[in-house]
């Protein structure tokens, strides 16, 4: 059964989306320790913590209390508060799991709605789970689906297209701080994919003065690579010293940009000169007492969600219509599968008594043309029920297909409506419904 344990913007606040992050490699290995979890596929992005699990309900400890139990299971790994986390985050099974995921890969749940970096991140976190063997058959189906939900919703409304990113919205946000973008100095500290993305917003609005910094020893292969100056590793504070606008976008576990460094930056600068830091970074690149540093102003990725555009930004109703209907399809293919096993057990009782009566017929078909009739007459008759059993289950009536088969061939399907998680599925409904609206300013 498919699980999601989410924590993001629209529930939590960055600080704990944070501790999230910093904790993420404990949390895979707390995970992916369980005996229950038969798959994973972890999530981490500048606005979310999520982890999709593929989770064997046979194997589960202490069944009734699923939903809490995976709750302080990430708690303790790390490292946060249960009630706090519980406070901060959803738990989410079964068909809801596709529907969030098809959302959030396709931009309808990020900060900035129909950012388009959101579908690479998702892409990128079910490769790496791939790779490391975490994931399974219908954890595979779930994230295909969803990279061909964000793919259609981006073909087909455009959504996605459009330039929408926490990059450009953090530049709108430091437009009124620079008349002329041609005169900026910038620093970008990072030589990632946002630090890639940072730069073209930058370019796009007349930047042309701009250096890079990297505590990895890259800088100098991107500055060669984008155009621009590299700055050495030992030259952090220097480079801080004369720029105008300092934006930061590493992966560090650590902090990079200190209140000390800053304050040996400026320590000698004129009055009037001001310095803007935007720290895209998750974990947090930028401590934040710089922004108790005079002349400094710190944007950090709380305070630039809180300035996000509303009605300008909101997905279109087309694109909820398609994810609307990829989660649908999604959930109706899942519920073919629980009458798989009663199909399964019927055919294999009509083609025993088939074989039964093909080989008491041997003698007189030389020809093997009773053998083909007989065969012929079993896939027909085989034909309505089997289209039945689907369309019972799309409806959300397996069961009434299941009794049917056993009532009336008297067959048993082996746990063929999978009936022990009716009691995980609805422990965790009811956390859903308790979590849901809470949002953190």
């Amino acid at each position: 059964m498919l699980f999601c344990f989410t924590s993001s913007h629209r529930t939590a606040g960055f600080d704990l989306l944070d501790r999230l992050e910093r904790g993420a490699d404990a949390v895979i290995d707390a995970i992916r320790g369980q005996q229950a979890v038969t798959g994973s596929v972890v999530l981490a992005t500048c606005n979310r913590f999520e982890a999709y699990l593929d989770v064997d309900l046979d194997k589960l400890e202490l069944r009734d209390h699923a939903a809490a139990g995976l709750i302080d299971l990430v708690a303790d790994a790390a490292q946060v508060a249960p009630d706090e986390l519980r406070d901060g985050s959803q738990l989410i099974a079964g068909d809801a799991v596709a529907s969030h995921l098809f959302s959030v890969s396709s931009g309808l749940e990020s900060v900035v709605v129909g950012e388009g970096e959101i579908a690479g991140q998702v892409r990128r976190a079910y490769t790496a789970a791939r790779n490391s063997g975490a994931v399974t058959h219908d954890l595979e189906r779930l994230f295909q689906t969803a990279s061909r939900t964000s793919r259609g919703v981006k073909n087909t409304t455009g959504l996605m297209t459009q330039g929408r990113s926490m990059v450009r919205l953090a530049l709108d946000l430091a437009e009124s701080r620079f008349a002329d973008w041609s005169a900026v100095r910038v620093l970008l500290v990072g030589t990632g994919r946002y630090a890639a993305a940072s730069l073209a917003a930058l370019r796009d609005r007349g930047v042309t003065d701009a250096a890079v910094w990297s505590r990895t020893g890259r800088a100098r292969s991107f500055a060669l690579s984008h155009g621009i100056e590299a700055v050495p590793a030992d030259g952090l504070t220097a480079a801080v010293a004369s720029a105008d606008l300092v934006i930061t976008c590493t992966v560090s576990p650590a902090l990079v940009v200190t209140r000390d460094i800053v304050s040996d930056a400026l320590s000698g600068a004129s009055d009037a000169r001001r310095l803007l830091i935007v720290d895209l970074g998750l974990p947090r690149n930028v401590e934040p007492a710089v922004a108790e540093v005079e002349r400094v102003e710190l944007l950090d990725l709380e305070t630039i969600s809180l300035h996000a555009p509303l009605e300008e930004l909101q997905a279109t109703d087309s694109a909820r219509e398609l994810v609307g209907a990829a989660a649908a399809e999604f959930a109706a293919k899942s519920a073919e599968r629980d009458v798989e096993p009663a199909l399964v057990a019927l055919r294999r009782h009509v083609f025993e008594k088939l074989d039964a009566e093909i080989a008491r017929a041997a003698s007189r078909d030389a020809n093997g043309e009773i053998e083909r009739a007989l065969r012929h007459f079993a896939g027909v008759l085989l034909h309505t029920p089997s289209v039945k059993a689907r369309e019972l289950a799309r409806d959300g009536d397996a069961a009434a297909f299941v009794d049917g088969v056993a009532a009336v061939f008297g067959v048993e399907a082996e746990d063929a409506l999978g009936t022990i998680g009716g009691t995980i599925a609805g422990s965790v409904a009811q956390n859903n419904v308790a979590e849901t609206g809470r949002e953190t300013a």
